[in-house]
């Protein structure tokens, strides 16, 4: 079983960072061929795999993309007894773990769809974009993080882009100081799955330190990842105050240069983050999930403008359209032009015969399996809408704080899921 373990461990080697396509591409033209499958790639980089004449019942899906929190990172895997963590990143457990597992698959022989979907992490861009046809009626995504949850509905999304373009020079008349303010090596976390767990967002402290400092606003720049609890913000202020930090990982550090002129952006965009109900809006009893939720991600300094983006999450695509109007409207009244992208529907629970053998077969090897729905954004809505018939069920390892430098995953969890995933391929192929 370590097999799967051994191939975790050499896709991780391979660069698979969110727009990093081609090395894992070539590495899965190689292997499929060897194995004697077909692999069609289309214009998005997804990739399908499946034998020439295919009789496959079911289609596999992972997404072969990973956070890095710093620009082309190959997580470099560190092993303690049960667990895999990385060394000062992500671990890509999400998804490669699921990838792995596909692999095995491919290499054992098996006649399914094997579906490899690129750039998730950054907006569902591969899924969104498919051009790859699939012809099975049973889809089983690989994508959950939660060992004996078997997710048949999660929530709808969207990403919101807002620009302040209000900059103005002003002299220095109050002879203000300035001030670089940073903060690093927060938790970090997913925006959806996450987002409960009161995990501090650092472009939220930052703004609050300004605000109690009364300061002017010249520079800012923090965030990873659109569906990322912001980790590293950085900025630089203009004060009569000293700054006090609102965190115990903020430095705060005086510019001994003194500035006669002041390049200022408008004090609505500290106002705007400082007022803002960042994170879990209402919750679902009946789910156990969060319902509606908005995670402020990243913020940007350009030439002479501002730009912060936010992604909002509703298990109900009516209040996803009120959360999306409710926030606009704010940012407009800041000074912010909004555009919004990225959106992908909530998929709502569905329980059927599909979902059902999975459930049963699944408490062979795990009593305690349930149907579940999360807060989180699964390809799997996207396939629910472009194969209206195809019935889809998610499974995947224990992973804890995916998309932070936590990252951690349990072996025998992996290996567990993979007894579900073998024994499943038994009963439906």
């Amino acid at each position: 079983m370590s097999q799967i373990i051994d191939i975790f461990k050499e896709i991780t080697s391979i660069p698979r960072c969110s727009g990093t396509h081609k090395p894992f591409i070539t590495y899965m033209q190689n292997l499929s061929q060897e194995a004697g499958f077909l692999c069609i790639v289309d214009n998005h980089k997804n990739i399908l795999i499946k034998k020439e004449n295919s009789s496959a019942k079911l289609a596999f899906q992972s997404h072969y993309d990973i956070v890095c929190l710093s620009d082309n990172c190959v997580p470099v895997i560190v092993q303690n007894g049960d667990i895999l963590s990385a060394e000062n990143s992500t671990l890509g457990s999400d998804n490669g773990i699921g990838c792995a597992y596909m692999i095995q698959l491919i290499l054992d022989g098996v006649d399914a769809e094997y579906l490899f979907t690129s750039d998730e992490e950054i907006g569902l861009i591969g899924a969104n974009n498919l051009a790859l046809e699939l012809k099975a009626p049973y889809m089983l995504n690989l994508d959950s993080e939660e060992e004996a949850g078997i997710c048949i509905g999660c929530a709808g999304g969207v990403d919101i882009f807002a620009t302040n373009s209000n900059k103005r020079i002003v002299p220095n008349d109050e002879n203000l100081d300035l001030y670089e303010i940073s903060i690093s090596k927060l938790q970090g976390g997913h925006s959806g799955v996450d987002i409960d767990k009161n995990i501090p967002n650092g472009i939220k402290l930052l703004a609050k330190t300004i605000k109690k400092a009364n300061a002017k606003l010249l520079d800012i720049n923090g965030g990873e990842r659109i569906n990322s609890i912001p980790v590293n913000v950085k900025a630089i202020i203009a004060s009569k105050n000293l700054p006090i930090a609102s965190h115990e990982n903020m430095t705060i550090t005086k510019i001994d240069t003194k500035s006669e002129h002041l390049n200022i952006y408008d004090d609505k965009i500290i106002d705007f983050i400082y007022n803002f109900e960042n994170g879990v809006r209402s919750l679902n009893k009946d789910l156990g999930v969060v319902q509606n939720s908005i995670n402020l991600a990243i913020i940007k300094t350009r030439l002479d403008e501002i730009k912060i983006e936010l992604s909002a999450r509703s298990m109900a695509n009516d209040e996803l359209a009120q959360l999306k109007d409710e926030t606009i409207k704010m940012l407009e009244v800041h000074n912010f032009k909004v555009t919004t992208d990225g959106k992908y529907p909530a998929w709502k629970p569905d329980i059927n015969e599909f979902t059902n053998k999975v459930l049963e077969i699944y408490k062979e090897v795990n009593p305690k399996a349930s149907l579940e729905a999360i807060h989180a954004g699964l390809e799997c809505a996207i396939f629910k809408d472009k194969y209206p018939n195809i019935k889809v069920a998610s499974i995947g390892p224990s992973i804890e704080f995916p998309h932070s430098k936590k990252e951690r995953v349990s072996i025998t969890s992996v290996e567990n899921v993979f007894k579900v995933v073998q024994k499943i391929v038994k009963e439906i192929s």
